[in-house]
């Protein structure tokens, strides 16, 4: 039912100015200074009360039309503004605010991507905050194969470096192993020096974590699966394994 509302209602691509104006305040979450990182959770907690309160909202109104056949359920009032105030309170939220459907072509020029890259940065480096405030394993994993699939600009290609670079370093969260898709898009005598790195480290996690990723930079028709995952692990010595 939202999908038939929506399409008489979602508005055409932002430029980059609109999503500042929306969410220009989350750039705070990855700030160094918790006493910055600390309004922007506040900020953050709103924006997501008023995502619940909204969908409440446009699912009670549902109901009251649920005698309503399809085509004026379509063009019911009460029911498209309800679903507007739904979707612009989600357009200034995260995880909510990324949920656009976008082929990987136009990743490079969309005005969202920083905001993509902020999302998945927030994760690698505050992940407790992240999963407090907005937990969407999903949502950090088609980030990460879109972002694999898309033909970036230098300056993001090297932010993508540098998340690789913190997640093989820490213990294995959901869909870490995904970044391995990323390694191999942003591949290169950078990413491959601090992985070595890593793999040279006293960091059991990051000598196992690091050690797979060459290992498939290696091997670029291996697919990065759960079973060659295993299969990997299991040729290891077993005393070199994270805990």
């Amino acid at each position: 039912m939202i999908g038939r509302v929506a399409e008489n209602v979602m508005a055409d691509a932002d430029d980059a100015r609109a999503w500042d104006e929306r969410l220009g305040w989350a750039f705070g979450l990855i700030a160094d200074d918790p006493q910055e990182r600390g309004p922007a959770l506040v900020r953050l907690t709103e924006a997501r009360r008023k995502v619940s309160e909204a969908l409440a909202r446009y699912n009670e109104t549902l109901w009251l039309a649920s005698h309503l056949g399809t085509e004026e359920q379509r063009h019911d009032s009460a029911l498209r503004q309800a679903f507007q105030v739904y979707y612009q309170a989600r357009r200034r939220s995260l995880p909510d605010g990324l949920w656009e459907a976008l082929d990987p072509g136009e990743l490079a020029t969309w005005p969202g991507l920083p905001y993509a890259l902020l999302f998945l940065e927030w994760e690698a480096k505050y992940p407790q905050a992240w999963t407090c405030h907005a937990k969407a394993w999903g949502t950090k994993q088609s980030l990460i194969r879109d972002l694999a699939a898309a033909r970036l600009d230098e300056a993001s290609r090297a932010k993508l470096t540098d998340l690789v670079e913190i997640v093989v370093h820490r213990a294995h969260r959901c869909k870490d192993r995904e970044y391995a898709r990323i390694a191999r898009a942003v591949d290169g005598a950078d990413l491959r020096d601090r992985l070595r790195r890593a793999a040279e480290s006293d960091s059991p996690w990051a000598r196992c974590q690091a050690g797979y990723v060459l290992w498939l930079l290696d091997r670029p028709d291996l697919p990065n699966s759960r079973h060659v995952w295993r299969e990997w692990l299991a040729g290891r010595d077993s005393t070199d394994a994270p805990g």
